[in-house]
C-alpha cells in the first residue's frame, strides 16, 4: 500500500472528513512518529506494534563500483517490532 491508497481508505472510512483534513490527520501522524524516534524516544501502538530505534556501528565498507574501501559512519536506523496481534494475523491466528 502506498500513501495514496492509504489516504482514499481513510477517506472512504471517513466520509464527514474532507480529503484535507484526512491528509493533515495522516501528516500529523507520521510526523509525530518521526519526531518521537529522532528525540530517541519509542512509540507502541497496541495491538499493532512499536517503533524504535537501533544503533549502528561505524564500519568499513568496500564501493562496489571501484572495489575501494570506504569509512562507513554509525547511525540510527528505524525498527519496528509487530505486536502480538499482528503476528498472529499475518500467521492466520
Amino acid at each position: 500500500m502506498i500513501r495514496s491508497e492509504l489516504l482514499q481508505a481513510l477517506a472512504r472510512e471517513n466520509p464527514g472528513l474532507r480529503a484535507e483534513e484526512v491528509e493533515r490527520v495522516l501528516d500529523v501522524f507520521f510526523d509525530e512518529i518521526s519526531e518521537r524516534l529522532a528525540k530517541g524516544g519509542r512509540v507502541e501502538l497496541r495491538g499493532f506494534g512499536a517503533f524504535s530505534t537501533r544503533t549502528r556501528d561505524a564500519r568499513q565498507g568496500r564501493n562496489p563500483r571501484t572495489g575501494e574501501s570506504v569509512s562507513v559512519p554509525g547511525k540510527k536506523v528505524p525498527y519496528f517490532k509487530p505486536g502480538k496481534e499482528m503476528r498472529q494475523r499475518l500467521n492466520g491466528g
